[in-house]
């Protein structure tokens, strides 16, 4: 398991302090979520603040298009640093084009999908991705609830992975808390994405030592 601890939830007066935190405590990515008041109904941050985390973090950074037309802005968050770029199924109507584009200029390719949003909307791409996004929340504000019924849509996710024999991970975003850590791993998640579950009260390191252990706790045979 790997978690991408999503900086939508982090102290952005003290993001430094924040982002040191999680990486002592073994975190390997973030997950940053870009929204644009258009495509979910909250607005975040852009590339030159992506370009400013760049300059004070090695961790993968793991970069959430919530936005229109994302292929418009690919080059410009590429350039800011991304690792990782996942663009909306639901946003892009070129989506094989789009993520032809982001891999060919080095960076990992993901598609996410809405909790509304049927697997079918990627079979067509799944070779050529290299992240499946299934959001457990309706996507634009954190701190909001698992939606159950995604379980099911990680499992035959990772049934298509299998069956088709690609190696595309798959990370889930939303409502992602110690109680549920392990079902949504046991459905075939690779990466967890939490937010307020890694920096509500600001005990990160608690906050993270409790989602790791919920998890290998459960999964074991």
């Amino acid at each position: 398991m790997k978690l991408s601890p999503s900086l939508l939830s982090a102290n952005f007066a003290n993001l430094e302090k924040d982002i040191r935190e999680v990486e002592r405590n073994g975190v390997e990515m973030l997950h940053i979520d870009v929204m644009d008041g258009h495509f979910v109904p909250n607005i975040t941050i852009g590339p030159v603040v992506l370009q400013s985390i760049r300059k004070i973090t090695e961790l993968k950074l793991d970069v959430h298009l919530m936005i229109s037309n994302p292929g418009q802005y690919i080059n410009a968050f590429v350039d800011a640093g991304a690792d990782i770029l996942t663009v909306h199924a639901e946003a892009d109507i070129h989506l094989h084009r789009t993520l032809s584009i982001i891999r060919e200029l080095g960076v990992k390719a993901g598609v996410s999908i809405n909790p509304s949003t049927p697997l079918s909307m990627i079979e067509e791409i799944a070779e050529i991705m290299d992240l499946l996004l299934i959001m457990s929340v309706n996507p634009g504000f954190g701190g909001q609830s698992f939606i159950e019924k995604s379980l099911e849509k990680i499992y035959k996710a990772d049934q298509i992975r299998n069956q088709r024999k690609l190696d595309f991970l798959i990370e889930v975003d939303g409502g992602i808390k110690p109680q549920n850590a392990a079902k949504v791993l046991n459905a075939g998640a690779d990466i967890l994405v939490a937010g307020s579950a890694i920096f509500k009260g600001q005990q990160i390191s608690e906050n993270i030592r409790l989602l790791n252990e919920s998890a290998r706790m459960e999964i074991q045979p």
